[in-house]
């Protein structure tokens, strides 16, 4: 792999991960235009990646992420207390829950094995377009969706169970798992700056499951990382987490500035152009 397709590869997880574009899809189409034929080398490639998106949520939200901690021991105590109420738990406790059961449907869709089934779309640049419009179809509708305006502390468990099937819907490359959750947070109620960090706070178990099923791959198998491109795909990794807490902070300015529409025209754009790639080629 060239260094340039790296950093390359990097800029483009940084951006999408968090903008609510679709990581996944830009970087299969990146990645089938440009990019590389082995795809045991993809994968390894993208598990790095993703890893450097995991670091930039820790940079940006690392307060809220170290107070889980805590967190975590008293809540086992009052629930060792038989204290099962949200009205018994502090702020942190609860968001701490409503992430655990946000994060079962791709615990069950992971055990399942059908993500690998999902993941073959990669490969088809007609199906990632036709999912990429679909996706600015689920941004405009974010815009015109949320009236209740709670705070994650008010979510309700069944109502964050609701997010975490977006977020399990967007395991299909196209669509974004960032556009997804906030979608469905916002269709849950959500205020729209804290379904921007409820589903930022999601990405956690999101992309640290990932990144622990596929590691073992990166040292054996067919998906191992040669000694020699080590070097290069760690510099895509600090690239994705660099540009990552850029991309980050700048949803979280438009949350509060604007709406998605201009996300959800350029997915129309983006999926267009795979679509009539696809079929020319």
């Amino acid at each position: 792999m060239k260094l340039s397709f790296s950093v390359l590869s990097g800029i483009i997880q940084g951006i999408a991960e968090f903008l609510p574009i679709s990581s996944s899809g830009h970087l299969s189409i990146f990645q089938n235009i440009f990019g590389m034929s082995d795809g045991s080398a993809i994968t390894a490639f993208n598990v790095l990646l993703h890893a450097g998106t995991l670091i930039a949520v820790f940079v940006v939200y690392w307060r809220d992420i170290f107070a889980l901690i805590p967190a975590f021991f008293s809540l086992c105590k009052k629930i060792f207390q038989k204290k099962f109420g949200f009205r018994y738990y502090t702020e942190s406790e609860r968001l701490l829950i409503l992430m655990v059961i946000a994060t079962i449907p791709l615990i069950v869709i992971a055990l399942t094995g059908l993500d690998d089934y999902l993941e073959k779309v990669n490969g088809c640049l007609w199906a990632i377009g036709l999912i990429l419009v679909f996706n600015g179809f689920v941004l405009f509708v974010s815009d015109r969706v949320g009236k209740q305006n709670i705070s994650i502390g008010q979510l309700k468990p069944s109502r964050a169970f609701g997010v975490g099937l977006c977020q399990m819907c967007a395991l299909l490359p196209g669509l974004s798992r960032s556009g997804s959750t906030i979608t469905g947070g916002l269709l849950c109620g959500l205020e729209r700056e804290s379904a921007v960090k409820f589903s930022f706070m999601l990405s956690i178990p999101a992309i640290l499951g990932a990144c622990v099923l596929e590691l073992p791959d990166l040292f054996s198998g067919q998906s191992a990382i040669a000694s020699s491109q080590w070097g290069i795909y760690l510099i895509g990794a600090a690239v994705a987490a660099v540009v990552g807490v850029l991309a980050m902070k700048l949803l979280q300015y438009i949350s509060r500035k604007a709406n998605f529409s201009m996300f959800s025209f350029y997915c129309f754009a983006v999926g267009a152009f795979a679509l009539i790639y696809d079929l020319v080629r």
